[in-house]
C-alpha cells in the first residue's frame, strides 16, 4: 500500500511540474507576442524556446556569462517587464530555477537599472 501511495504522490508531482512547465513554455512564447507590438521579434530566442522547451531554453540562456542581446533591445523598449529574466523571477515560476539561476536574472535585470517591484 505504501508503495502505491508513493507512486500515486511522484507521478502527481511529475504532472504538476509538467503542467507548469508547458505554463511557462507559453509564457516564454508570449515574450514574442508583447515585443512584436513594439516591432521587435527575438528569433533566436523564438528558436530556442520551440527547440528546447521554455525552461530549457530559460535556463541555457541563464546560463552564459553575458546576457543576449534580447534584453538590450527590450531595455531600449522599456520592456524589461517583459523579459526571461523578469518572468523566472515572477515567484510562480521560482520552483523551476535553481538559485543560481534567480540571482542571474536579478543581476542581469539590476544592471539595466531594472524596478523590482515588492
Amino acid at each position: 500500500m505504501f508503495a502505491f501511495l508513493t507512486h500515486a504522490i511522484l507521478l502527481a508531482r511529475e504532472r504538476m511540474s509538467s503542467t507548469l512547465e508547458e505554463e511557462f513554455h507559453r509564457a516564454m512564447l508570449s515574450i514574442d507576442a508583447t515585443a512584436g507590438k513594439h516591432g521587435y521579434h527575438p528569433s533566436y530566442f523564438l528558436r530556442m524556446v520551440h527547440e528546447l522547451g521554455g525552461v530549457r531554453a530559460a535556463k541555457q540562456l541563464l546560463s552564459k556569462d553575458d546576457p543576449q542581446s534580447g534584453l538590450a533591445r527590450l531595455w531600449s523598449l522599456e520592456l524589461l517587464e517583459n523579459s526571461m529574466e523578469a518572468l523566472v523571477l515572477q515567484e510562480r515560476w521560482q520552483d523551476l530555477f535553481s538559485e543560481d539561476e534567480l540571482q542571474e536574472a536579478r543581476k542581469r535585470l539590476k544592471d539595466y537599472g531594472y524596478t523590482f517591484k515588492r
